[in-house]
């Protein structure tokens, strides 16, 4: 570990320190975070913004040894991620709402507060999620990506056309699927957001937020297998 790595420690657990020693900040965040609107929208957006492109920047510096270069596209990268968190957002209220529904009518006690049928609806709003949801959204994460660096990372690069067919169809489907559907899914994201939905809703998309950095790992991971 270097000088740099130990600063970049150090300032990521300043900020955090914040808004757990300053009363008021914390007060805020929670407030924000336990609204159903537009306003825990927004803090999903700044969630995912700042943590899951923290992540990315991890991966890249465990990939390359650097946390940002000129092309790698920061703050379109925090961009992107910002409007994937609303969108991860959305989809957590509604794969916690259906799923129990499911699973009520199939004969589950839905209301019990027995651990074990806790647990049980968690995992399965996890499974759902991951199966019908995921795969989408991290083919289309990967595309986003891939567009950022085909324009250098530049801000207003993000805003050109975006050539989803052709990049589609050079994505590494190899490693995409065999690697990051095929083992991350089952072996990470089932267990990670069974945890998640296991919390109360007001944490559910910070800890998600907080499993991008671990996305940025495993996208480095991914990237090496590329």
């Amino acid at each position: 570990m270097k000088k740099k790595d130990i600063l970049f420690i150090i300032c990521c657990l300043s900020i955090l320190s914040l808004f757990i020693f300053i009363k008021p900040l914390g007060n805020i965040f929670m407030e924000f975070s336990s609204y159903k609107d537009w306003r825990g929208l927004i803090m999903a957006f700044i969630k995912f913004s700042i943590l899951a492109t923290l992540g990315e920047s991890v991966g890249l510096r465990i990939k390359n040894g650097v946390y940002s270069h000129s092309g790698f596209g920061l703050v379109p990268r925090a961009i992107v991620w910002g409007f994937l968190g609303v969108i991860i957002s959305i989809a957590m209220a509604i794969f916690s709402a259906g799923t129990p529904l499911f699973l009520s009518n199939i004969g589950i006690d839905i209301t019990s507060k027995l651990f074990i049928i806790r647990l049980l609806i968690a995992f399965f709003t996890s499974v759902a999620m991951n199966l019908f949801f995921a795969p989408v959204f991290m083919t289309f994460h990967k595309i986003t990506d891939t567009h950022i660096i085909n324009n250098g990372g530049k801000f207003l690069g993000l805003f050109k056309p975006m050539k989803f067919k052709e990049i589609f169809t050079q994505l590494n489907w190899g490693v995409l699927y065999g690697f990051v559907f095929k083992k991350t899914i089952p072996l990470f994201w089932f267990p990670a957001h069974t945890l998640t939905f296991m919390l109360p809703a007001e944490w559910r998309v910070l800890f998600a937020a907080f499993l991008g950095i671990v996305l940025g790992l495993i996208l480095s991971i991914a990237a090496r297998k590329n």
